[in-house]
């Protein structure tokens, strides 16, 4: 049985994006507005992942308020650049954070392998290649990705 997935997403583009990354390993659910995710909220979901910026609201709120359920879902945090200051504050929430470029390439590493309890990544300190390096060996995947096309 596949994963749910919960979407929190404004933009059409960048969901459009997202979905298709992650449809072939995942049922996903979008949702546009954080209002109309947090009404979803109780549905049963495997992932809830989520823009940081959502317009007058923050992403952040939805990890709060789901990490108090019995069985709370694994959650992703997005940003469209790069925070290392961010990524400490998701991390700290007990989520893991991602560029929504990366999130895109890497969706299929998250949804089917087994994710570390916690995001140890340290978002202060670059790979060799000068960047926060993705969640689920984002920079490899997107290098075969690239090979492919």
């Amino acid at each position: 049985m596949l994963p749910r997935v919960l979407l929190v997403e404004p933009s059409t583009l960048v969901a459009n994006d997202l979905l298709s990354a992650g449809r072939a390993f995942a049922t996903m659910d979008r949702y546009e507005t954080f209002e109309a995710a947090r009404a979803a909220l109780d549905k049963p979901f495997n992932f809830l992942i989520t823009n940081l910026r959502l317009s007058d609201f923050n992403g952040l709120h939805l990890v709060h308020l789901v990490s108090g359920s019995l069985r709370p879902p694994r959650s992703i945090v997005y940003t469209e650049v790069r925070d290392a200051a961010l990524a400490r504050e998701v991390q700290r929430a007990g989520a893991f954070y991602e560029t929504a470029e990366c999130l895109a390439v890497a969706m299929g590493a998250y949804l089917r392998g087994s994710l570390p309890p916690s995001d140890r990544r340290n978002p202060a300190r670059p790979d060799r290649r000068g960047a926060f390096r993705g969640g689920r060996r984002c920079w490899d995947e997107h290098v075969l990705h690239q090979l492919s096309t």
